[in-house]
């Protein structure tokens, strides 16, 4: 199902990879490849449009499509396009599968899906079949059916994805993958983290702003509040897992070595929202009558192959604040974000805490060395800037990208087998082996370079 374009490009683009080390791999008025990689938008809404935002810095993207069935959100994508001097896309906007015929274009060789989470397996599976490159916003799944969706269309087809994961290019959990990669921790044991965020002020607002005021959602609400908030109301699960548990897979080698066996989950009960509503809209306030079915902190520990544990907090409904929860441990020592702090046996003082600081800035990572003065414009600290990368260079020279379907697989499978897990009493929920066995014999992505 593959184009004549997309096949044109990917014999273009094997050329151009021989010599991709020498490719300047970034741009805030850098250059890049003259290979450009002509991508479609499906979704610009306040994630579609920051992608969009980074694209646009680059000479080597050409936005050729957008897709939203939103015309506010086009309109706001169209000036960005115009205002960086670009050509004008093909618009489709004209229901909720006119992003098929955007798939259908000659002049897409790839695509970045930020749309609602129902839409994402969807239009990644349907990418895939079109021959598209596809980056997938997070999390890529709500089903274990749609996990196996992703991995077997991939298969299927040969096509490419890329889960959108932006926390593995945090400035700082980089630095701790180095450190891992250089055995400062010795022998992994343990990690924890999560997604520990107030999301009330995102859920609900008034129809009209998108976040903080008011006490609506669905129909009532824009933004995140129209769809995310519903998710909430019917399921009991870690809704959100891969913001925490991306980077922690990608320092034990999930996949690649070692891979996720099972999980037990736990939910406390759910008061979060519902006193929200009752702050913002009154006792009185329809909402108030609803009953939530998520509870407010929900905790999920994994075994892995390897003989770690991995404890993974989700947290959204209640005051606090933001915080990913990180701790990664070993023989040797370890290290927590809250806290910022580090103890290394041997080096720091016995039964005392470091600060983090220096040990950072020490194992500072290649690519935030070396780029991190472009990078940290582009959205939450920096991140977005290394994720879109590593998405284009690896659409354009049509490899596998660091973060594939058998992760974006493995990590969102978190969601139903928590919510298993929960309606059973904490019963472990055995993960599927979504590599079918290569698990064993896959290599771990190299991480540490300076170019993605």
């Amino acid at each position: 199902m593959k184009s004549k374009s997309r096949r044109n490009f990917i014999k273009s683009t094997s050329l151009a990879a021989t010599g991709a080390a020498l490719w300047p791999q970034f741009s805030m008025g850098m250059n890049f490849s003259a290979q450009k990689l002509r991508v479609g938008m499906i979704g610009v809404g306040l994630r579609g449009t920051n992608h969009l935002s980074n694209l646009l810095q680059r000479n080597d993207v050409l936005v050729t499509a957008i897709c939203d069935i939103d015309q506010a959100r086009v309109k706001i994508a169209l000036e960005m396009i115009s205002e960086k001097g670009g050509a004008k896309p093909q618009v489709f906007s004209k229901g909720d599968l006119d992003y098929r015929n955007l798939l259908e274009l000659k002049e897409v060789d790839a695509v970045i899906i930020a749309t609602p989470w129902l839409w994402h397996t969807r239009m990644a599976k349907d990418a895939m079949l079109a021959g598209k490159y596809a980056g997938l916003e997070v999390s890529a799944a709500n089903t274990m059916e749609e996990c196996w969706d992703l991995v077997n269309t991939h298969e299927s087809t040969g096509t490419h994805m890329m889960i959108l994961e932006n926390v593995n290019y945090r400035r700082d959990i980089l630095a701790v993958l180095n450190m891992v990669r250089q055995n400062v921790f010795g022998e992994l044991v343990h990690f924890r983290c999560g997604y520990q965020h107030d999301l009330r002020g995102v859920k609900f607002n008034d129809g009209k702003e998108p976040y903080g005021v008011g006490a609506e959602f669905g129909e009532k609400g824009i933004s995140e509040a129209r769809w995310r908030t519903q998710h909430s109301l019917l399921r009991n699960a870690d809704v959100y897992p891969t913001h925490g548990v991306g980077p922690i897979a990608a320092m034990c080698d999930i996949n690649r070595g070692n891979r996720f066996v099972s999980l037990t989950s736990h939910a406390t009960k759910a008061i979060g929202l519902h006193n929200y509503i009752v702050e913002k809209g009154g006792e009185d306030h329809p909402n108030a009558k609803l009953k939530w079915k998520q509870g407010d902190v929900i905790t999920t520990t994994i075994d892995t192959s390897n003989g770690e544990t991995i404890i993974v907090t989700h947290d959204c409904n209640l005051p606090r604040p933001y915080s990913l929860g990180f701790r990664v441990q070993g023989a040797n020592g370890l290290w927590e974000v809250d806290g910022n702090r580090i103890y290394i046996e041997g080096q720091s003082q016995p039964h005392r805490w470091d600060a983090a600081d220096e040990w950072l800035k020490k194992y500072d990572h290649p690519l935030w060395v070396k780029y991190g003065e472009y990078a940290t414009g582009a959205g939450h600290g920096g991140m977005d800037f290394f994720v879109i990368n590593a998405f284009v260079e690896s659409a354009k020279a049509n490899i596998a990208p660091p973060m594939d379907a058998y992760d974006a697989a493995a990590w969102s499978a978190i969601t139903p087998l928590s919510e298993l897990s929960i309606a059973n009493n904490g019963e472990p929920q055995d993960f599927p082996d979504f590599t079918r066995g290569n698990w064993v014999k896959r290599k771990p992505y190299n991480w540490i370079k300076d170019t993605y």
